[in-house]
């Protein structure tokens, strides 16, 4: 059994795994600052240099509908080698000085293209490696993991611009993502693809999109996982126009802290049928505590409000738990490609909606809106859900 957070980092593949997720991670996080740094100083534009950091899902979203089965047409440790890979050359090719910036987004968009090929061949590894009822257990130490290094990376990225060129930063990161393809290759065992059959990856992944998207089983828990997400990330996005700057990182500090919490408690202190059943709650406690910051105003009062609800985000550990079981193994790469590449997708539109209704409203009544949003979608697909929930056996089509 490997149900605890001991026994998971017991398994040398996925320690191996953690860690390459630290290392990448790290270097992604300082190389988005010193990107945005460079195209700000080019072009002088606001848009273009949020195009360079938050751009990329946009890219994600094209290939993960013609090229995300290659996760599972391709052997497991192969595909991790090619999206580390991938990302090493485009900080290299960010290194050559000179160049003009519209080229850095050509650099920029590769190892966005590798990962909607091959993000899902994590899990591929991760769902051989350890045992079944661990699966929810591991989404939370990565989600843990992720969210802690992320924080480290931008700190880290901050106080290396105060001493070196941004543009030598990606030879920082170009030496990380080496790194990495070492630990990869000596780290993870080499196993076959889990795919077969055809081999013709752009018939095989929209075969298997419409497939999920389609089925009364999958198509709301993709839903549930995305929208309400990407609506809350939409209340995220107006933290600065909400404080007028003054005391937004403590709510961005709040939610990095409720959405750990939230990981922790439920990942590893719940049962898989308690967690079931606090589906329902946490979809609503995502969202409901947002309604109030259209009402207060102090710190005091909103930075426990904010806190409280992103614990919420960890409604998506069972309801991957239920994507997981109504799925066929076989496609485990795709699955989870298309639940991640679709997640970022609906937290960049989240962000943007949520931007567009604050050029409308207040700021504080454009969260409200937004949260209300968020609420509708979860009620509205509650009755889907029934149909996966445990009772429920059937599988999602399978691939034909």
């Amino acid at each position: 059994m490997t149900a605890t957070y001991r026994g998971l980092l017991a398994v040398r593949e996925f320690r191996v795994l953690v860690s390459n997720v630290c290392i990448v991670l790290i270097a992604v996080s300082a190389t988005d600052l010193a990107l945005g740094v460079l195209i700000y100083r080019a072009t002088g534009s606001t848009l273009f240099t949020s195009l360079s950091t938050f751009g990329g899902p946009l890219v994600a979203l094209v290939g993960s509908q013609f090229l995300s089965a290659m996760s599972d047409v391709v052997r497991p440790r192969t595909a991790q080698l090619c999206m580390t890979g991938t990302a090493l050359a485009a900080d290299l090719l960010q290194c050559i000085p000179g160049q003009p910036w519209q080229l850095r987004f050509v650099w920029v968009a590769l190892p966005w293209l590798a990962a909607s090929m091959f993000s899902g061949a994590q899990w591929v590894i991760i769902r051989d490696a350890v045992d079944a009822d661990a699966l929810v257990l591991a989404r939370s130490t990565l989600n843990l993991v992720g969210g802690g290094v992320k924080i480290a990376g931008y700190a880290l990225g901050g106080i290396v611009l105060v001493w070196i060129a941004p543009s030598h930063v990606f030879v920082l990161a170009a030496v990380a993502h080496a790194a990495a393809l070492v630990n990869l290759r000596l780290g993870i065992r080499d196993r076959p693809a889990r795919g077969a059959g055809d081999r013709n990856v752009v018939r095989v992944t929209a075969a298997r999109n419409r497939q999920l998207l389609g089925s009364r089983i999958t198509r709301p828990l993709y839903l549930a996982l995305w929208v309400p997400n990407g609506l809350v990330v939409g209340c995220e996005s107006l933290f600065v126009p909400v404080r007028n700057g003054a005391g937004a990182g403590y709510l961005f500090g709040a939610s990095c802290a409720g959405m750990m919490l939230g990981d922790l408690a439920i990942g590893r202190f719940m049962s898989k049928e308690r967690r079931d059943r606090l589906i329902e709650p946490l979809r609503l406690l995502l969202a409901v505590p947002y309604l109030g910051l259209a009402f207060f105003h102090s710190l005091v009062v909103v930075v426990p409000l904010v806190f409280v609800a992103s614990i919420g985000f960890a409604a998506s550990l069972p309801l991957l738990d239920r994507l997981h079981r109504h799925t066929d193994p076989a496609m485990v790469g795709q699955v989870m490609g298309l639940f991640g590449q679709g997640l970022m997708v609906w937290q960049s539109l989240g962000a943007l909606l949520g931007g567009a209704v604050g050029l409308l409203v207040s700021p504080d009544h454009a969260v409200g809106i937004m949260a209300a949003a968020s609420v509708t979608v979860t009620l509205l697909l509650a009755r889907g859900l029934r149909r996966s929930a445990p009772e429920e056996p059937a599988l999602a089509p399978q691939p034909g």
